[in-house]
């Protein structure tokens, strides 16, 4: 077994002995089956050789970015792109997204069966007091037509610069009316919360999260054959099972809930939620054989291999949540999925070492490291910059 020396919320440096057993790989050529729809939103490799200033633009490594994408498709996840978990909004531009949009299609196209969604958003659009609501429609209906023309399906994000230029739910009601009524196939709606993105407060008119809903279902029983379901990331169960026991038939639920998606996704006697998360990015082995085993009937290896990632993910997604991102990159390099650990916008500085310590032991537990002897050297490499020697 594998001793490595981490420091602890004391500010002790103390020996940790890894524990986890990592899952076996799945079997080649064998397409998981699940019993949800099941998104990852996948992060972004960035090219860390590229002569740039990573704070102001980015440099990607597209050939990384594209091979983490069939990693999840081989794992029986479809890919939910450009995303807050690529670093939309915080290194990742519209003219950037669009063109990670465009390629990871192009490469869902060279797989049968691979699912891939992209996010359309406002963000090219600079929230201020100038901007109208017309400006957001017109922004809205740039990028979704962009999207779509490259054959990609719509994941409907919120909108900085209409929570900004918003007087109330009728604006709401108003852009997402129009945007709904052009859409070529349906979408998935995003409700992202303040927690995840502090200018989002008051989305759908309200800073009363229920109050907010009503508009929202509003809208979505007023367009329920332009909305496939819609995403809450409001790191709440309660309001995420009210919300799923009011959608019309037909329309789903997709959680975005990073504190509690085991139950979520399994469900209760009313119903369950099906899944588009950014924990799953950085869980992918463990949630795909989780969901593999709710399929098979199995409720409770379902929550034998799940239930240990939640601590974890509650670790990553720990306020500033915003700074999540910074976890799930880190996980991919220490699983190998990429050779360093930078980020777009230098947000790999976004956490502590102590924050990345125990992140490190809660991946352990949760069989998230898929060669501990790899991971351990990765970690005394980070270990090392903060002056701690092994």
């Amino acid at each position: 077994m594998t001793t490595i020396r981490l420091p602890a919320a004391s500010g002790a440096i103390e020996p940790y002995t890894l524990t986890g057993k990592p899952l076996p790989p799945p079997k080649a050529g064998t397409a998981p089956r699940f019993p949800r729809v099941a998104y990852a939103a996948a992060h972004v490799v960035v090219d860390p050789l590229a002569d740039n200033d990573p704070f102001l633009d980015t440099a990607f490594d597209w050939e990384r970015t594209l091979a983490f994408r069939h990693h999840l498709w081989d794992l029986g996840f479809g890919v939910a792109e450009a995303m807050d978990t690529a670093q939309r909004g915080m290194g990742l531009s519209w003219p950037d997204a669009l063109e990670l949009s465009k390629r990871a299609i192009a490469e869902a196209k060279t797989r049968p069966g691979a699912v891939i969604a992209c996010g359309a958003g406002t963000d090219q659009l600079e929230p201020g007091p100038s901007v109208t609501i017309d400006d957001v429609i017109a922004a809205y209906e740039a990028q979704v037509e962009a999207i779509e023309a490259a054959g990609g399906k719509i994941i409907l994000m919120a909108s900085r610069a209409l929570a900004r230029a918003a007087r109330g739910p009728d604006d709401y009601a108003r852009v997402y009316g129009r945007i709904l009524s052009g859409v070529r196939q349906p979408v998935v709606l995003h409700w992202l919360g303040e927690m995840f993105d502090p200018a989002l407060a008051g989305y759908w008119g309200s800073t009363d999260h229920m109050a907010a809903m009503e508009t929202a279902l509003a809208i979505i029983g007023a367009h329920a054959d332009k909305v496939d379901g819609i995403k809450i990331s409001l790191l709440s169960a309660e309001k995420e099972i009210a919300m799923r026991r009011r959608l019309p038939a037909g329309v789903k639920m997709y959680t975005g809930d990073d504190f509690n998606y085991a139950e979520l996704i399994a469900g209760d006697a009313e119903g369950h939620s099906h899944a588009l998360l950014g924990i799953f990015d950085a869980i992918a082995p463990v949630a795909s054989a989780a969901l593999e085993r709710l399929g098979a009937g199995d409720e409770e290896a379902f929550h034998n291999l799940l239930g240990p990632t939640v601590p974890l993910s509650r670790h990553i997604f720990k306020a500033p949540t915003r700074f999540y991102k910074t976890g799930v990159v880190f996980l991919a390099f220490l699983n190998g999925h990429q050779d360093h650990f930078l980020m777009a916008g230098g947000q790999q500085g976004a956490r502590s070492l102590i924050h990345f310590a125990e992140l490190f032991r809660l991946a352990d537990a949760a069989r998230c490291l898929a060669d501990p002897d790899r991971a351990a050297a990765r970690m005394a490499s980070l270990l090392k910059l903060g002056g701690i020697d092994q």
